[in-house]
């Protein structure tokens, strides 16, 4: 069947496309405001899409009441934020984090969780997230009324040491930090059911 996107409502375009881009990594975004207020919040909409330099891409729809998300208005402002990823364990406390909070309310206070300080930007870290990217905007694009897509630039890659296998050659116990993935509605998808294959070469 096909959806023409012109003749949908925006409502069901949503739906469409969380329904079947899945399964997706989970920006936790980690802000501070002019007023040194941090915020927190969950992204679904998001990927890493460079590795020299470093970049991750985060697109940042409208918040509640047509106003522009806390999130998108301090990376604005200030030009700088951190992604903290999800981990099974923290599953609940992302999930408060994603709540309707007003202006100025700190979502680690309400999730219980532990702002803990970055090398180089202002934004703090989630101290219990396994592994944090400390960004700044590369790039900024408004892709439609008060939706932002942010184009971060990682300046440095925060991981737990008990995850780290061998520090010189970069390798990490990926299975072992049990990340999460967006599904479709309210679903969450884990990702330790995995299978391997080699990528083919033309000289074989």
């Amino acid at each position: 069947m096909l959806f023409d996107v012109a003749d949908l409502p925006a409502a069901n375009v949503y739906k469409l496309l969380t329904a079947t881009v899945t399964p997706r990594p989970i920006a936790w975004v980690s802000t501070r405001n002019g007023e040194g207020v941090a915020n927190l919040a969950p992204f679904s909409f998001f990927n890493v899409m460079g590795d020299q330099p470093p970049i991750v891409a985060i697109g940042i729809n409208q918040g509640p009441k047509g106003r522009m998300k806390d999130s998108a208005r301090n990376i604005v402002d200030s030009g700088e934020f951190v992604v903290n990823l999800v981990p099974e364990g923290l599953a609940q406390a992302m999930n408060q984090s994603s709540i309707d909070a007003p202006p100025g309310v700190s979502e680690f206070a309400l999730a219980g969780l532990t702002e803990a300080p970055a090398r180089h930007v202002a934004a703090p870290l989630v101290a219990e997230s396994p592994v944090s990217l400390e960004c700044v905007t590369h790039a900024s694009l408004l892709t439609g009324p008060k939706q932002l897509l942010v184009v971060g630039r990682v300046l440095a890659i925060h991981v737990a040491d008990r995850f780290v296998l061998d520090a010189g050659r970069a390798h990490i116990d990926t299975p072992a930090l049990g990340m999460l993935g967006r599904g479709f509605a309210t679903s969450y998808i884990r990702t330790g059911d995995t299978f391997e294959m080699h990528r083919p070469k033309w000289t074989e």
